[in-house]
C-alpha cells in the first residue's frame, strides 16, 4: 500500500525566525547549531548539516481533543519555508529506530509498534491496511520526539 510522509508546515515557526534568544525563551524555544548527526529537521524531512541553525521548539503534533493529545520538542531549521513530503520513507526516518502510533480520524490511538526505520515499510503497510486507521505518527523511539505524519497515498 503506497503511503506519503509529510513534514510540518513552516507557518507556526516563521514568526520565531530571527528572534533574539530572550524572545525565543518567551516561546519556550531555543536556538541551537547542529554539531553532528542527531538533528532531524521536521519541515524539510532531513538531518540538519553540521553548522546549520535550528530552533528547538515545543510543538503540539497531536491536537485532537482526546486523552492522546500530545506535544513534544522538535527541531526546525531557522529559515525553512517549504513543507516537504515524500512517497515512502525519507532517509531521515530510515536511519532511526521508530515508534509508530496509529490514530483514528477522531484522534484515538488504535495501534502502535517499534521498528527500525530501514525495515519499516511492511509494518506501515500492515497498519494502514486497517480501515480504522486514519494516519500514523512516526516518533524517534529513543527520545520520543515527533518526526512526521504518514498517510495513505
Amino acid at each position: 500500500m503506497p503511503f506519503t510522509v509529510t513534514g510540518l508546515s513552516p507557518d507556526p515557526f516563521i514568526p520565531l525566525y530571527g528572534l533574539t534568544d530572550a524572545e525565543l525563551a518567551e516561546h519556550r524555544a531555543l536556538r541551537v547549531v547542529a554539531d553532528g548527526p542527531g538533528f532531524p529537521e521536521r519541515i524539510e524531512l532531513r538531518d540538519a548539516e553540521p553548522g546549520e541553525t535550528l530552533l528547538l521548539v515545543n510543538y503540539e503534533h497531536q491536537p485532537a481533543d482526546t486523552p492522546f493529545r500530545s506535544s513534544y520538542a522538535v527541531y526546525v531549521r531557522e529559515g525553512a519555508t517549504e513543507l516537504q513530503s515524500a512517497d515512502g520513507l525519507p532517509e531521515v526516518l530510515r536511519r532511526r529506530l521508530l515508534s509508530l502510533r496509529a490514530f483514528t480520524a477522531d484522534g484515538m490511538l488504535v495501534d502502535g509498534d517499534v521498528t527500525e526505520g530501514s525495515t519499516a515499510e511492511p509494518l506501515i503497510e500492515r497498519i494502514l491496511a486497517d480501515k480504522s486507521v486514519a494516519y500514523i505518527h512516526a516518533h524517534a523511539a529513543r527520545y520520543g520526539c515527533y518526526l512526521a505524519r504518514i498517510d495513505r497515498s
